[in-house]
């Protein structure tokens, strides 16, 4: 806890140097907090993936693989989710166990099938699979991806609706996202 108020301090007084050590974005919204990037958090989750699951060695680390991965939590995970976030929190207001529940329910029945459906041919693509081959892929990796998804997100989810406030959330989230990334760094990168 100590170093969670260190962090609130930090970002109150020096917003900016704060964002962009943490790899935030340098804008705010419109309640005036920061818009957290989870650039780093992919990448991170992408070093996981490949050091300690795939066991590649330093010599062996695909360095374009971890930047693409990067680029991807700025450029799309992170805008996407916090645009997700401010969506479902105006659509279902409040913080009680049924609101959070409500939530829960939306984001793991609607929006988390579609993410995922986006997120691997993003990857895919990205690495220059053909449209075919990215089918192929998605179309074998999809289901794992999605059911591993339900073991994970939907308890954390719910603790987040209810306990966190909205301009945390996707902060609080990518922290637990490090071991997630992990695994779709590995299943978007496996052939």
């Amino acid at each position: 806890m100590a170093l969670w108020r260190a962090y609130q301090r930090a970002l109150a007084a020096h917003p900016w140097k704060v964002q962009v050590l943490t790899a935030a974005h340098p804008r705010r919204c419109p309640d005036n907090t920061c818009v957290p990037c989870i650039g780093s958090l992919m990448g991170l989750g992408d070093i996981i993936s490949q050091q300690l699951v795939e066991r590649r060695g330093l010599q062996e680390h695909q360095r374009g693989r971890t930047l693409t991965m990067m680029s991807l939590g700025c450029g799309f995970v992170g805008p996407v989710v916090g645009g997700w976030y401010k969506v479902l929190d105006r659509f279902i207001p409040g913080t009680t166990k049924v609101d959070a529940l409500k939530k829960m329910i939306l984001d793991q029945g609607a929006f988390a099938p579609c993410f995922l459906g986006c997120f691997l041919p993003l990857v895919g693509a990205l690495n220059g699979l053909s449209a075919k081959d990215n089918w192929a892929k998605l179309q074998r990796d999809y289901p794992d991806a999605l059911i591993t998804n339900y073991y994970l997100w939907p308890a954390v989810q719910l603790a987040n609706f209810y306990l966190v406030p909205l301009h945390y959330r996707l902060a609080v989230v990518q922290c637990v996202a490090v071991i997630w990334n992990s695994y779709l760094s590995w299943k978007a990168h496996r052939l």
